[in-house]
Formats: C-alpha cells, sequence, structure tokens
C-alpha cells in the first residue's frame, strides 16, 4: 500500500469536511440572525455549536494534521516552493476564517449577534474562493 495516497485520501476527507462546514455554519447563521422565536433561536444555537465543535474543528485538526504528514512524507525541502508556501498562507487565512466564526457563533450563543443577515450571506462566500484557490494551486503548482 501507498502510504503517501492514504494520507493524502485522509487529508482530502478532512478537508471535504471542513469545507462542508465552513459553508454551511454562515448559512445557519443567516436564518439565526433573520429569526426572532426563542424556541427556533435555541434549535440554531445547538445545530450551530454542534457543527463548530463536533464536525468543523475536528475536521480542521485533521486536515492540519494529515496536510503536515504529506509534507513530512514529499519533504521538508518542499516547504521553499512558491506553490506550498501560498497554499499554506491560505490555509492559514482559512483557519483563522475558521475562528473567527467561533467567535461569531459565542455572540450567538450569548444573545448578542450584531450583524445581520446580508453580512452572515457575504462571509459565506470567504470559504469558497479559499478553495477555488487552494486548488488550481495545488493542482496546478504554477509558481
Amino acid at each position: 500500500m501507498n502510504i503517501y495516497l492514504l494520507f493524502k485520501s485522509l487529508h482530502l476527507i478532512a478537508v471535504v469536511s471542513w469545507m462542508a462546514g465552513l459553508l454551511y455554519l454562515p448559512r445557519i447563521f443567516v436564518y439565526h440572525s433573520e429569526n426572532n422565536n426563542e424556541i427556533i433561536s435555541n434549535v440554531f444555537k445547538t445545530m450551530e455549536r454542534k457543527l463548530y465543535y463536533y464536525i468543523m474543528t475536528p475536521a480542521m485538526i485533521l486536515s492540519w494534521f494529515f496536510g503536515l504528514v504529506l509534507i513530512h512524507e514529499i519533504g521538508f525541502q518542499q516547504l521553499a516552493s512558491l506553490w506550498l508556501q501560498l497554499k499554506l498562507v491560505l490555509v492559514i487565512l482559512l483557519t483563522a476564517y475558521h475562528f473567527y466564526l467561533g467567535f461569531l457563533l459565542n455572540g450567538f450563543k450569548l444573545d448578542q449577534n450584531r450583524k445581520t443577515s446580508k453580512f452572515y450571506r457575504y462571509i459565506n462566500e470567504i470559504p469558497t474562493l479559499f478553495l477555488i484557490l487552494i486548488v488550481f494551486i495545488v493542482v496546478f503548482k504554477p509558481i
């Protein structure tokens, strides 16, 4: 069995899971911010918390873990490659976005959301842009 392909597969599975959460959580925030019903708000809080802590965060950790394992497998000298440096910068920014969503989640948890549904609709596009850039950088290794 090719160990590199095993780790690459596990990395891709973790990334897909993480991206699903990064795309879905802001969408839940849209509906939550438009809601005034306390019972429904509690349902959204439960959904948001479980998505963030039970799916997104473990998937992010596994994405980083298997990504670093892959760098180890190809050799740390590959860190000199501009394409890999750019990918890592984008993944760091995506990680910062993940934690920003956690900050927003805390606002909803405390019933202190000050953002509009339009704001959440806009930030919902951020992970899509990062995903497109990262995929093209990894596949084409243009630099």
